[in-house]
């Protein structure tokens, strides 16, 4: 898709523009990969998306001295930082961003998706934040935006439960589709999601295709 489509989907998304995404994509995505196989490519994908999201974050003008004199750069106050996995399969992705930012403030939020059901609704079951989360910039962790029920009711949580506002939020996500970009563009227009790929479409059983399967099931190898 191109630029212009995606902004129609959601009007603060942002595809990451690595070439390498595509190689390790089709890698992830061949369905007679191993376990193993399959979470080799995906770690090397979700590195190059966590440093994609974290370059979105607030950054302020910092003097530094270099070993050739001095410059101005930016930094991040990674003290005002939490980076929140929707469980299982989010913990993934936010190993990879703590392995960019390893002094992030961690947050957990448990919600699955009610499989019974036709409408997959989300339920959420736990969720645990740092003190102070309500003055921190958070990343919100989970590899498919599908329905969009899950992030939609994580973020519900961030901000009714921990009382973080949604300007402060940034979901990142490994690969989505339009039906779950346009549900997060009804409820949080203002969010910026930061993605590695848009995929065409959900099947029937709620799935993104023509996707990867489960991903938390892969990559944990609990298939």
């Amino acid at each position: 898709m191109t630029s212009n489509s995606n902004k129609k989907l959601h009007p603060n998304l942002v595809v990451g523009p690595s070439r390498a995404y595509s190689i390790l994509f089709t890698e992830m995505r061949k369905a007679d990969n191993s376990p193993t196989t399959f979470a080799t490519y995906a770690r090397r994908a979700m590195r190059l998306l966590a440093e994609d999201a974290i370059a979105e974050l607030p950054t302020k003008e910092a003097q530094i001295t270099t070993p050739c004199g001095p410059t101005t750069g930016v930094e991040l106050d990674v003290n005002k930082i939490c980076a929140v996995s929707i469980i299982r399969a989010g913990d993934s992705l936010l190993q990879s961003v703590l392995e960019c930012l390893p002094e992030a403030h961690v947050g957990k939020i448990l919600i699955q998706r009610n499989e019974e059901s036709e409408a997959k609704e989300p339920i959420l079951y736990y969720s645990k934040m740092p003190p102070g989360v309500e003055d921190m910039h958070v990343i919100l962790c989970d590899p498919m935006l599908a329905t969009g029920g899950s992030a939609i009711c994580a973020i519900k949580t961030l901000q009714e439960k921990h009382g973080v506002k949604a300007e402060q939020i940034l979901f990142a996500n490994m690969i989505c589709c339009p039906e779950g970009l346009n549900a997060m563009a009804e409820a949080y227009p203002g969010i910026k999601i930061v993605t590695a790929c848009v995929d065409a479409s959900l099947n029937e059983e709620k799935y993104i295709v023509p996707g990867l399967g489960d991903y938390g099931d892969r990559f944990f190898n609990t298939v």
